[in-house]
Parts: C-alpha cells; structure tokens; sequence
C-alpha cells in the first residue's frame, strides 16, 4: 500500500519511522487501530495518560488569558496539583506583555510533501529571540544526550526556522535566535535547553528532507530489529513480536505516553 499523497509528515510519524519502519506502515499508511496496551500496569499508565493531556490544556487555557484560581480548580489530582503548583512557580509569563503564542501550529513544504508541527507554546520577540516551550509529565527525567537526538527536537527547531516569518516581522527566524526547552512537571527546576545554530539547522533539514524522501519511495516496511522496543508497541501482535505489555518502569514506556496537543480534548472551564 503507497504512501497517501499528500502526505503530511509530524515528529511523531518520522520518529515512528526511524523507530519501526512496520510501525510506521501500521498507523499512518494502513490506519489500524491499536489492537494491544502498550504497557503495564494498565490502569496507572491511562490514568498518568490522561492527566498528562489535562495538563497541557490546563497551561493552554491559562496561556490564553484564563485567571489561575479558574484553572487551578480543574487540577483534581495528586498529580494535576503537584504540576500545576511546580508550573506557577516555574512561570511568570506577563500575558499582557509577553508575546505568547500557545497551541501554535506551523507547516512548510519537505521533499514533495508537507512538514507539520503543533508547538504547546513559542515565546519571544523580533528583538530578543524566540523559545519554544513543550511540557513534560515523565515520571523520570530523560537525558539530555537522548532528548537532543529525537525527532521532535530536530523538528520543531528546523520548523520554526522556516515557518516562522509571520513571528518575525516577516522575515525568517535565523537559527541562532532559536532556542528549546523541556520543561518537566515532576523535575521543574532541572529543564532540557538546546540552543539551534545555522550549522545544526542545516544537517536537521538535510536529514528531514532525505528521509521524507526515501519513506515516499519506499517499497517495504519491515520491523526494527531492536525487539526490545517491541514490548512497548501496539502493533507487536502483527509482528508476531509478543502478546504482553512491557513494564511501566522503563524510559521506552514513557516515551509512548509522550502527549501532543494534537490528542488533547477540550476541557469545560
């Protein structure tokens, strides 16, 4: 089955790709639905789930003008409270001021296809620069060696370099003025910073467009061999890679319980 043209590419379809190529073919060529859990235990990797995308659309409304005693009511969990006061304490955005643009969409054109990416928030200035902020909610803190390597941090850096004009008063945003931060709601005092610079953006888009287009060229999809990612996966019964969920201890389950603001539903206020 052909990819679907068009095609838009996202950080999490290209880090799906260079994870599991099978994986890739399973959800975003043929569509199917998860058929397995991704990890044990079950009930508490859900529930941390969806506190993660409450979360998000907690600072979301905040961002967007909402009073924080409004918001702070909405955070009706050990977890939503531990976050939500680390997240106060850790901002003092000036919504009055500060240029703030929560929930932000950005795409351009990749090798033929399109390159789309949904920002939790950008801040800055023609004058000072510009930050992009995502939200974390790991129950560990990832390294810096590992989160410098994934798509999404790659991804969204590039992007903003080449989507980003309408920020800047019309004219690129050059790398060097970019900068992206992880911000951990469990650690909020040890964030993940990673400066851009022109020599970076050009390998990042180098990479992003070879790799666009051999997915497009693509002829077979076969899974990693690196089966221990396998326990982690939705799809492993189609790989015949195992029936039981991985433990919920690990990094590499974490990372399936990544969120997006794309997954994240609208919450009553």
């Amino acid at each position: 089955m052909p990819l679907p043209v068009p095609f838009t590419f996202s950080q999490a379809s290209l880090q799906d790709h260079q994870d599991c190529p099978r994986r890739f073919q399973l959800r975003y060529i043929e569509r199917l639905s998860y058929p397995a859990i991704e990890s044990e235990p079950t009930l508490e990797n859900e529930r941390h789930q969806q506190e993660g995308e409450t979360f998000h659309r907690l600072i979301q409304q905040y961002l967007l003008g909402i009073p924080a005693e409004k918001v702070s009511k909405l955070a009706n969990s050990t977890n939503l409270e531990r976050w939500w006061m680390n997240f106060l304490a850790s901002f003092n955005f000036d919504r009055q001021t500060d240029l703030l643009y929560p929930e932000m969409t950005l795409s351009a054109p990749l090798a033929g296809s399109r390159l789309m990416a949904k920002y939790d928030l950008v801040t800055g200035s023609p004058e000072n620069g510009f930050t992009i902020y995502d939200w974390k909610t790991y129950r560990k803190r990832p390294r810096n060696e590992f989160l410098v390597t994934r798509l999404q941090t790659r991804v969204y850096r590039a992007l903003l370099a080449r989507a980003g004009a309408h920020l800047n008063s019309g004219q690129p945003i050059t790398p060097e003025r970019i900068e992206m931060i992880y911000w951990f709601a469990d650690f909020p005092n040890e964030p993940a910073r990673f400066r851009y610079d022109p020599s970076q953006d050009k390998r990042d888009w180098d990479s992003l467009e070879k790799t666009a287009k051999e997915i497009t060229a693509q002829a077979s999809f076969p899974p990693t061999d690196e089966t221990r990612q396998c326990a982690y996966c939705t799809y492993r019964s189609y790989c015949d890679r195992g029936i039981r969920a991985g433990g919920g201890d690990t990094i590499e389950s974490e990372l399936t319980l990544d969120i997006t603001l794309e997954q994240v539903p609208e919450i009553e206020l």
